[in-house]
Parts: structure tokens; sequence; C-alpha cells
């Protein structure tokens, strides 16, 4: 089947080998250093590839991948430029690389250009009747764009604020000197050396006499403030800047509830590709809801419901590849288990192998017992949070049944679901004990509230414990023990606190 074109600019990564989901499942017919995926921003599906050879794969990957290292190091004029050709591309249906009149017209509404036909048809016919739409920087040549671009801004003016600011600093000739820009970088906190306002004036102004004379247009200070230089977020923020040498409990964690689903909580999709999407948006803390699966495996969906599941196995590995693509710091794996004990063990079995090294099993060594590390202590390490055996557990068969911590802000959260589903849907999922998990075959796992040493024995840090109440808590805090409980719970807990 023929694939739509696609914008190098939509593309977030290039994946080599069989690392996305479909590739597992369905690529096994091509070699491994055939295939590769393309991630895509925002929502929209991967794209699995699978090249002829493997020179052509590599040829491919490392093709895209420098032209979208090349789109992030574009100037602001470059972007400009390529936006430009974008809308060009666009508006030129036939794909024939000229621009008839209902084309030109066409683009004219992409643009939020109102003109009258008339004028526009006027504009068109001058100087010649084509324009080619392969060049991007034609626009900018022909003399009807500039008729075009004054009477976009005729119908769009710039915001009066805009123009009341540089009309302050510019004065009655309208163009900002270095020095007057000197003057609002200075009243603005940013570095105001003449120095700074000149490199300025010569990276973003659009006229080159007014450049050569380092001066700045209206245009050039729209784009100056348009670029990541103008913008009010300080640039050295979108990397990790804060002190990451506190202990773990004081910092919020960028969280994710249902991180397998991709779409409704009832009877969506559920995808190992969420993970990815999840981690490489910056998520620090996922969580696997485990059920009892078939052949032994546990699998992660929601359960109780109609969503598709997943094998536990697959997630892991997910996890494995795309855990510190964006950040270094530690990645925690919350875990809802439902499982009974063997597959619980089988759990344990597959975190260790998959992740090897980076899964922490043992406490830091040094680590003071009564204070919890650091993220840059726990840099690239992956923690469980779960159910733990008391340290000296004396049960007959080597387990113990614990009170689920999560078990009430599950409840409270499916109340809510339910009345949701209700009012939106007639059909209803059956609703089954939660002491009783269902397999895939209707085999009920009736030890799933049991823990197994094998799966406790991979807590450390992350201790799930029924919360105490906030005076037990503050008598003796246990730094490696958290409680999770809802809005709900947590607004009631602060009212009964004063």
């Amino acid at each position: 089947a023929r694939v739509p074109a696609v914008s190098v600019a939509h593309i977030e990564r290039v994946r080599e080998g069989r690392q996305s989901e479909g590739l597992r499942k369905h690529g096994a017919a091509f070699p491994e250093r055939h295939c590769f995926t393309l991630a895509f921003k925002g929502r929209r599906k991967n794209l699995d590839l699978a090249a002829r050879g493997e020179e052509d794969a590599r040829h491919w990957v490392q093709g895209l991948t420098k032209l979208m290292g090349r789109l992030q190091a574009m100037s602001q004029m470059e972007k400009l430029d390529h936006w430009i050709h974008g809308v060009l591309q666009r508006a030129d249906r036939n794909k024939d690389n000229k621009m008839s009149f209902r084309e030109v017209k066409s683009m004219l509404r992409m643009l939020n250009i109102d003109m009258d036909d008339v004028y526009a048809s006027k504009l068109f016919k001058v100087p010649t009747l084509y324009c080619t739409a392969s060049c991007a920087r034609c626009c900018h040549l022909l003399p009807q764009h500039r008729e075009l671009t004054n009477s976009s801004h005729r119908s769009h003016p710039l915001p009066p604020r805009l123009e009341e600011l540089f009309g302050r600093y510019s004065g009655e000739d309208r163009v900002l000197s270095a020095e007057e820009l000197q003057d609002f970088l200075r009243d603005q906190g940013e570095d105001s050396s003449l120095r700074q306002a000149r490199a300025i004036i010569r990276t973003y102004e659009l006229n080159e006499k007014a450049k050569q004379q380092d001066l700045m247009m209206l245009d050039g200070f729209m784009m100056y403030l348009l670029s990541a230089a103008g913008d009010i977020l300080n640039q050295e923020h979108t990397k990790v800047h804060q002190d990451m040498s506190q202990p773990l409990s004081h910092y919020f964690i960028s969280s994710s509830h249902n991180t397998y689903l991709t779409r409704n909580q009832i009877g969506g999709t559920s995808s190992t590709e969420a993970y990815v999407r999840a981690l490489r948006a910056g998520c620090r803390c996922v969580e696997l809801d485990c059920w009892e699966g078939s052949d032994g495996e546990p699998v992660v969906y929601h359960g109780h419901t109609l969503t598709s599941k997943i094998l536990f196995r697959d997630v892991i590995e997910s996890i494995r590849d795309s855990a510190f693509e964006k950040s270094p710091y530690p990645v925690i794996l919350s875990l809802e288990n439902h499982c009974g004990l063997e597959q619980q063990a089988t759990m344990a079995r597959h975190m260790k192998a998959i992740l090897g090294d980076r899964l922490l099993t043992q406490p830091l060594q040094g680590q003071d017992p009564h204070s919890l590390p650091s993220p840059e202590q726990l840099k690239e390490k992956i923690l469980v949070k779960g159910k733990k055996l008391p340290e000296l557990w004396q049960e007959p068969e080597g387990v113990t049944t614990l009170l689920d911590p999560e078990e009430e802000e599950e409840e409270e959260e499916e109340e809510e679901e339910e009345e949701k589903v209700q009012e939106r849907s007639p059909r209803r999922v059956r609703d089954f004990p939660r002491d009783v998990v269902v397999g895939d075959h209707g085999t009920l796992a009736k030890d799933a509230s049991q823990v197994s040493p094998e799966l406790s024995a991979l807590v450390v840090y992350c201790q799930a414990v029924p919360f105490p109440g906030l005076a037990q808590a503050l008598r003796h805090p246990q730094p490696c023990q958290m409680s999770s409980f809802s809005e709900r719970k947590a607004r009631k807990l602060i009212k009964e606190a004063g």
C-alpha cells in the first residue's frame, strides 16, 4: 500500500531493529538489521519499515537522523523558509510544481488571508502566470508576494502591544539602533551589552541593508521575540538545573496512571508503545497492572474490562530500551499486582533477566538507612514499587498475606469510572470479587493477596503500605514506605488534621 508523505519535522525518533511492538509481533520474517521504525510526535502511530538490505536500512536511519538534526539546528530565517516551502507544497494540489490561481486562493485560505478574488487575480497575473512551488524562497522574489504579504498585514495587523513596544524604544523613525535595542534588553533583565544587541540584530534582522548598519526593523524585532532567545522561559531551564542531591522524597515525580492504555479505560488498546511515549515525554514513574496470563506468563491490562492484554515481559523490554533516553534519573515501576505466587515469581525473573544491572535489588552501599538516596545517586537505576514481606517472616509456606495499600484508592477510582461509563453506555462489564483474579481461561488465582519472596526481594526503596494516618507517620517516619490514596482521601486527611 502507498504510504502518505510525512514531514521529517513530525518524526520524533528513528528506532533501529525490531524495537517497536509491531515489528516484534509481525516482523519475524525480516532480518533484524533490515528493520527500523519511525516514531512520530503526538499520538500518530509508528511507521514500521523493512529495507531490502542492511546497508539500505543504515543509509535510511543515518539520513533521517541527519535531517532531524538539521531541522533542530535551523535559524529563525531558515525555519521561515521551511514553513513557506511547506505551505506551497500543500497548496500545490496536483503536484505539477506550479501554482494555478485556484491553488493560490487555497493557499490564501490556509494563511487566513481574506482577499477579494478580483484583486487577487490581478496580482496573480503580474508578472507571470505561474509560480514555481519547488523554490522555498520564490515568494520572497515575486512582486505579487510582497503585495500579498502587505495585504496579509492589513487583514491581520500585528498585535498593538508589539507595535507600541517597538515604537517606545525606536522613536519616530520606527527603526531600532543597537543602542536602543540595548535599552530594551536592559529593561527586560537580559544581557544588555552592546555586543549582545549587535549579535541579535545580525541573527534576526531580515533586511540586509539594515543588518549591515546594525539596525533592526519591526519584522526583525518580531522574529527575535518569536525565537527561543525571546521566549519567556529561560533556555537554561529546558534541561535539569535544580539540585538533584536531595532525598528522593523531596521531589515531585512525573507519574503516569494506567500507562499501558492508548485509549479509554474500558475497551481501549493496551500497548508497549504507550510506555515508550510516556518515558520519552519525561515520565519517571509508570504503572503496570499485572494479572494472571495463559502459559504461565503474566499480562498487563486494565482488569475486569475489555481492554486488550500485553505480556509483562514485553513491557519490561520496552522499558529497558526507553527508560533513560530522555533523562538519566531513576525510573519507578509501580506494580499493581493481581497475580498468584507462581506468576509473581515469573515477574521477578523477567525483571532481573531483562533489566540486569539497571534493576536496583539492594540498598546503596553506605547509604543512611534513615534517609532515601537522591536522584543523583540513583541515576540509570530502575526501582520497583510494591508490597514487601516483613523482614522476620515465619510463614510455614514462605508467603505472607498483606493488605493492598492501593485498594482503597483503586476502589474509589473504579466507582468514579463506573459512574461515568454508566452515564455514557448501557453496556457494563461484569464485576468480580476483588480478592479473586480471573485468568485468561477462567482460572482463579486465589493467592493474589499474597506476595512471593522473589518479588518482595526486588522492593528496596519503594515499599507500598496502607497509610497509617498522619499522626503515626509523623511519629514514626519510615522513609522507604509509601502510600497511595485518592484526592478525595487526601482532602479528608487534611481536613481531619486541621
